[in-house]
């Protein structure tokens, strides 16, 4: 099948995880390790597609270290900090180029030492939509910083005019605005969002367990979710400004498990504090105190220690592949499933074991979208 030709936008942590993972499934599909083959992946096939066809073929950045670099370079440039566990990654003919900077920067970055923040380039910006169209894009992925609203608009207004789909990473309302989402509907043009999940992260191990205390007739009175990080995601989320729309969404995450959703003073959910020392290592503190039989409580308090980067990149690499089906198909708009199983902030919010199966109807052609 062809490949699946992707530009992405923010050449961090996340984008360095799913390129490392593309070269990971690759030198497995060419050794003799077939059975190993689904080894960290929630799909290893497709539709017919494999992780190691899809190819980048457009990356945006706006830190000096990156941009006009090679992206295989610049992968490796400060301040990323992913671990390298993985394949080498080849050399790319593909250079990085200038984005617009818009609100994608935040000014407090710059009181912090360069290799753990962003150095600012002064390129002027390329021309978005001309790259797209002249490499052929077909998805952009969307990794620019927590809070990046205007930047995040600006990229879904280039898919929108080149015809190339959008997928959005990040906890800025586009796929689960109803307007935005309306206008890639009619322009018959797939999308994905908003914000995305990790395969076993924060997030869906508070779903599930919200899950489990509402199943099991627990009422839960009250919860919290803490987080902290050493990456530049957390680095840039100190500006609690750049937050609204990132609390909102995996507070919506958790509340749409429960049948009632809980008062605003008996759930926290966002990020904790920067931990320089951790790296691209996220730590979560979890508690949840309910009530059971005959209103006995029960509290559970839990620690979950995770890379946080490649904890992504295993939905990224299914929300790619459903979109290139889509793109096949010739559907356009939000797509649902998918959303519900990859995005903490979906169009709808569905159970992850329902969303699951969502998805391997519409893989299978049975479910619309």
């Amino acid at each position: 099948m062809s490949k699946i030709k992707i530009a992405i936008a923010g050449v961090g942590n996340c984008a360095a995880s799913l390129i490392q993972g593309f070269e990971y499934y690759k030198s497995l599909a060419n050794s003799k390790k077939k059975q190993a083959d689904s080894f960290g992946l929630m799909n290893y096939e497709m539709g017919g597609y494999l992780p190691e066809e899809i190819e980048v073929v457009a990356a945006f950045d706006i830190d000096k270290r990156k941009v006009g670099e090679r992206f295989d370079v610049a992968l490796n440039a400060k301040p990323n900090c992913v671990l390298s566990l993985w394949s080498e990654i080849p050399k790319s003919k593909v250079m990085v180029e200038m984005g617009p900077v818009l609100d994608g920067f935040s000014e407090h970055m710059g009181d912090y030492p360069e290799d753990r923040t962003f150095v600012l380039s002064s390129k002027k910006p390329s021309n978005v939509e001309k790259i797209l169209k002249d490499t052929g894009a077909e998805i952009l992925l969307n990794y620019l910083p927590v809070g990046s609203q205007k930047a995040t608009e600006f990229y879904a207004e280039a898919c929108l005019k080149t015809g190339t789909s959008f997928i959005n990473c990040i906890p800025v309302f586009i796929v689960s605005d109803p307007i935005w989402a309306k206008r890639f509907e009619e322009k018959r043009i797939p999308v994905i969002g908003d914000d995305i999940k990790a395969q076993v992260g924060a997030t869906i191990v508070h779903r599930t367990l919200t899950k489990l205390f509402s199943d099991r007739g627990v009422k839960i009175d009250r919860t919290y979710q803490l987080n902290t990080g050493g990456n530049t995601d957390f680095l840039n989320m100190l500006n609690r400004t750049r937050l609204k729309s990132k609390k909102i969404s995996k507070t919506a995450a958790v509340q749409s498990q429960l049948p009632t959703p809980l008062e605003e003073d008996n759930i926290h959910i966002g990020p904790s504090d920067y931990v320089p020392w951790q790296n691209d290592n996220k730590v979560c503190y979890l508690r949840m105190e309910g009530r059971g039989f005959a209103g006995f409580p029960v509290n559970l308090e839990l620690r979950l220690s995770v890379e946080d980067s490649p904890n992504s990149a295993g939905c990224a690499i299914d929300a790619i592949r459903a979109c290139r089906i889509a793109r096949d198909r010739k559907i356009g708009g939000p797509l649902i499933s998918i959303s519900a199983y990859t995005m903490k902030h979906p169009p709808k919010q569905i159970p992850d074991t329902e969303a699951k199966d969502l998805v391997k109807k519409f893989v299978q052609g049975t479910c619309p979208r």
